[in-house]
């Protein structure tokens, strides 16, 4: 296993930090790293219409997007208990990703345990995007 990029992880964390979940109190911080080197955090933010509410990933996804960045090489999410990206925010990375092999995933949980995965690991028939090519 690789390490993670500690600034990756401890941006991520601080994100987490800002998470709005009122509702479920599940706070999740996600950082992605472009390929330029480039760091992008987000949070999670609820609604009381579930239906909108934004995952961690695609808030970073946003950022980074909404700032020029358009390729991902890395990323790190921290919850409480170490979960991995919903489907939806897996989808939404593989758009950004020019090879979902070489994208490392890390979840980081509250004590420190962290897990590595490649992005296509974690979505194996997910849709590819020509565009990120």
């Amino acid at each position: 296993m690789n390490l993670p990029n500690s600034e990756l992880v401890a941006a991520a964390r601080a994100a987490r930090e800002n998470s709005y979940s009122p509702f479920s109190d599940y706070r999740v911080g996600a950082a992605i790293q472009g390929a330029d080197g480039r760091i992008w955090a987000g949070t999670n933010v609820e609604f009381v219409s579930f239906g909108l509410c934004i995952c961690a990933e695609r808030s970073a996804i946003a950022k980074m997007v909404s700032e020029g960045g358009r390729k991902i090489s890395a990323v790190a999410v921290v919850t409480k208990d170490g979960a991995t990206p919903c489907g939806m925010c897996r989808q939404s990375l593989l758009e950004f990703a020019p090879d979902p092999e070489k994208v490392l995933v890390w979840v980081v949980n509250d004590s420190g345990s962290t897990k590595q995965y490649t992005l296509s690991a974690l979505l194996p028939y997910g849709f590819l995007s020509q565009e990120v090519k």
